[in-house]
């Protein structure tokens, strides 16, 4: 039931697109006894049938600017590669610090931003 919940909390924030892994890696960390390596793994595992329904649903709603998917695309894949290549080398420990501070800087930027509109 807690990895159940675990999913729901993770999809609503994929849905919005926001990262549901801000949500499932602390998680599984925490509350499932996984290690940081295993939980990002996992969520990049749960993040394609998540991200194929967001997809369908932003597309339909008319979210989806059609001349920036390329060219991001090609930046993803490439530096997904060298990411996934680093994290299975680096200590778990840093890891889940790199991790930390990256929730932490998004966190305090979206905090103190302000508004634009």
């Amino acid at each position: 039931m807690k990895l159940i919940i675990i999913g729901f909390f993770s999809g609503i924030i994929s849905g919005m697109g926001i990262g549901g892994g801000t949500i499932l890696i602390p998680s599984l960390v925490l509350l499932g006894g996984l290690s940081q390596i295993q939980a990002q793994g996992i969520n990049l595992i749960v993040f394609i049938p998540i991200s194929i329904v967001a997809i369908i649903t932003h597309k339909k709603q008319g979210n989806i600017e059609s001349k920036y998917i390329k060219p991001i695309i090609i930046g993803g894949v490439i530096s997904a590669l060298i990411g996934s290549l680093i994290a299975v080398k680096v200590d778990e420990d840093r890891l889940r610090t790199f991790f930390g501070i990256f929730l932490l800087a998004i966190g305090l930027y979206e905090f103190f931003k302000k508004n634009k509109e």
